[in-house]
């Protein structure tokens, strides 16, 4: 079947339960309430409450996956028949490569209700890691009483061996067959068949032996005396392990391979230090989040989306991550350029969405994704994966002028190119429109991808195909990129043809999406190219790549900063005044914190630097009331009250990669910080300071083989750039 026999399925108003109800995620309960502790390493995470459990129960993500499937769905840490210990504390390190839970007894009674042990006299640790496909942990239990205290430490567990999609509240009418637990004196092992035929295993395995274990639970009997410890080592692993290797030796080395391996991710970037500690402290958090979301894979390092919902390669979400993180960190732009050309779209399937050069939307590995119950195994439901894949490459080049790995991948960037020509302008009036294939693509492709996302200032949804403005603000970055990458490749005149194209765009583009009455861009066109006259944060993205004319950026930077946009926390997906408004919806009216970065940018780029710095200063305020400084996936976009923090929305991710970079991107947008890495320059352009920062020091800040450590400095309404240190043949300039 060719292309020109496929009509793309438009949505239809009147279905929107069915459209909702197609790939949610339930809110039945608030991960903002549950506060999990998050770990990560690979293909592998984990979620857990303050002590330390995995409890299932209907709406509960809590446990450990592995390759989108739940490996352990329940571990219920108890003491003596049945009594939950006391919380103490709960503190994951500060490069997220251990938990660590801190608990006490409580009162324990006898059978006949007599006190056996009074609260606070045993101390229990847990501290646990995830390293190549395992969960271990450590529990210490130590004796403060004076006298020797009997205690029982009793461990439930079950592996469900869900679906990521079932535990996000999908429902299947069928499922494998659960395999009959194997028990041996240290180890228990749970399997499970697939209907996909893949064999899943759970091992869990205890040192020392417990005196009691079944296929649920092991019950380990202690004679605590005075003043001494007792431990007990626990590895979890999602498949076979070495059931004779020394488990203690292994924890050891495991737990030193696993710090290592993030430490050596962190010291290739470029590190910061502000004369501001809050900001320390959440610039501290971003890092050592994008470092255990980044995944390696044969193609070098690749940011994974988000936990619980995205842990996996999303082709948009690593883009702009990578985008965001360019300026300290160039390895993570590469390694996403070569995971998505190796797993670009070669043919068309109308069920995964792909188009011959499409770059990948998103890719998922358990059984249901391999059955094809849900459509992402390899899905290419994205209308801006292509063109940013080929702003990414320029923004690389220009970053490290590899003009070696750009050629290699050269092959990629054409059939992007060719991508948007032949299949991404679905009529041939010189935009980017989407329209799913199949009715199980996603409805809305754009990175607003709810169902009711694009409407009509009426509220009602736009019929497909649907031309995104932030999508048409790509194409423009992606052509003027490719342009340059054509002038350093030797193809001087086919640049030319691309700028000139882009110029045509951008005269186009004003004409058909800018709204006199709105005083911004519409949000889209439909496919009867009437325009969706809505306020949105789409609208900021033409002047992140430079297609907005410059005589409408002062208009678009003024209705995006007025009360009905920028909540005072940051600004909204769509404005207050808008017909589908709703401020704790997913993307009508939420507030994104990487939306905010990438408009930052774009106001940075025409010089709106003062509101950069509201931008800055209402993500890292929000970032202060979230636990461990996490700034999250999403909030709410209820207006910022006094002493209160933002209203948080119930299933966001968090850590989310692209939210993590948020505030490293808004440093570089503040400072207007560039290269030239053909001439080893690192370039500040009218650089600002926002309020809360005075100094900020930068250290190891490559370009080329050289590195430098900069100093900024506010002096009056300016900012000193001052080099403390260089390595290297590399320039560093204060351009005003």
């Amino acid at each position: 079947m060719t292309v020109s026999n496929i009509r793309p399925v438009a949505p239809k108003d009147e279905e929107p339960a069915k459209a909702a109800a197609q790939f949610f995620v339930p809110a039945a309960a608030s991960l903002h309430e549950r506060r999990p502790r998050t770990l990560k390493h690979g293909d592998t995470f984990a979620l857990f409450d303050h002590s330390g459990d995995a409890i299932n129960g209907p709406g509960s993500p809590e446990g450990l996956y592995h390759k989108d499937t739940r490996h352990l769905s329940h571990f219920y840490l108890t003491l003596n028949g049945g009594t939950r210990p006391i919380l103490l504390s709960s503190a994951l390190r500060e490069d997220n490569a251990t938990l660590t839970c801190d608990l006490a007894n409580p009162d324990l009674f006898d059978a006949d209700g007599g006190r056996v042990l009074r609260h606070d006299l045993v101390h229990i640790r847990r501290t646990r890691f995830l390293w190549k496909g395992a969960a271990f942990e450590r529990l210490a239990l130590f004796n403060y009483d004076e006298k020797p205290q009997r205690i029982a430490v009793e461990l439930a567990f079950a592996a469900d061996f869900s679906d990521l999609f079932e535990v996000r509240g999908a429902v299947r009418p069928q499922r494998g067959d659960f395999h009959p637990p194997v028990i041996g004196e240290d180890h228990v092992i749970l399997g499970y068949r697939g209907r996909d035929g893949t064999v899943r295993q759970t091992t869990l395995r205890f040192e020392p032996a417990p005196q009691e274990l079944c296929e649920n639970q092991a019950i380990f009997t202690f004679e605590l005396p005075p003043r001494t410890r007792r431990t007990i080592l626990i590895e979890i692993s999602c498949g076979k392990t070495d059931l004779k290797r020394d488990l203690r030796q292994f924890l050891l080395h495991s737990f030193r391979d696993a710090r290592r391996a993030l430490r050596n991710t962190s010291s290739r970037a470029a590190a910061m230090v502000s004369s501001n500690e809050i900001l320390n402290q959440a610039l501290r958090r971003c890092v050592a989040d994008l470092c255990m979301l980044l995944t390696e894979t044969e193609y070098g390092p690749y940011p994974y989306a988000g936990i619980p919902w995205f842990s996996t390669v999303f082709g948009r979400d690593a883009l702009i991550t990578a985008l965001e993180t360019l300026w300290i960190d160039p390895q993570i732009a590469r390694g996403v350029l070569s995971y998505l050309a190796a797993h670009q779209a070669k043919d068309f399937d109308a069920d995964a969405d792909a188009e011959p050069g499409k770059i990948l939307h998103e890719v998922r590995q358990g059984e249901m994704a391999v059955l094809g119950e849900v459509p992402f195994r390899h899905y290419y439901g994205s209308i801006d994966s292509t063109p940013l894949f080929v702003m990414l490459a320029g923004a690389y080049l220009e970053r490290t002028n590899d003009v070696a790995f750009v050629g290699r991948i050269w092959p990629h960037i054409e059939a992007a190119l060719e991508w948007i020509d032949r299949h991404g302008d679905r009529d041939g009036d010189g935009y980017v429109e989407y329209g799913r294939h199949s009715d199980q693509g996603l409805v809305n492709q754009g990175w607003k991808d709810s169902y009711d996302s694009v409407f009509h200032a009426d509220g009602t949804l736009a019929q497909g195909p649907i031309a995104l403005v932030e999508v048409q603000a790509y194409v423009y970055g992606a052509w003027e990129a490719a342009a340059t990458m054509l002038d350093r490749l030797g193809n001087p005149a086919r640049a030319m043809s691309l700028r000139a194209r882009a110029l045509a765009l951008r005269e186009r583009f004003d004409r058909d999406f800018f709204d006199e009455e709105l005083g911004t861009y519409v949000l889209a066109l439909d496919g009867a190219k009437r325009p969706c006259r809505v306020r949105s944060s789409n609208a900021g993205h033409a002047l992140f790549t430079g297609l907005a004319l410059p005589e409408r950026a002062p208009g678009i930077v003024a209705a995006l900063m007025e009360p009905a946009s920028f909540s005072g926390w940051g600004i909204r997906t769509i404005a207050a005044s808008e017909a589908r408004y709703n401020p704790m919806s997913y993307h009508n009216g939420s507030i994104w914190p990487h939306d905010n970065a990438l408009i930052a940018a774009g106001f940075a780029r025409y010089g709106f630097q003062a509101e950069v710095a509201r931008i800055f200063e209402g993500l890292l305020d929000a970032s202060t009331d979230v636990d461990l400084r996490r700034l999250p996936e999403l909030f709410c976009g209820f207006p910022r009250r006094p002493a209160q923090g933002p209203t948080f929305y119930p299933v966001a991710c968090i850590p989310q990669a692209w939210s993590a970079a948020s505030l490293l991107f808004l440093i570089q947008s503040s400072l207007g910080l560039s290269f030239d890495a053909q001439t080893r320059q690192i370039h500040f352009s009218d650089p600002v300071l926002p309020s809360f920062i005075d100094e900020l020091l930068i250290r190891s800040l490559a370009v080329g083989n050289g590195k430098a450590d900069i100093m900024l400095r506010r002096s009056g309404r300016k900012v000193l750039v001052d080099v403390l240190h260089r390595t290297g043949d590399v320039r560093v300039l204060s351009l005003v």
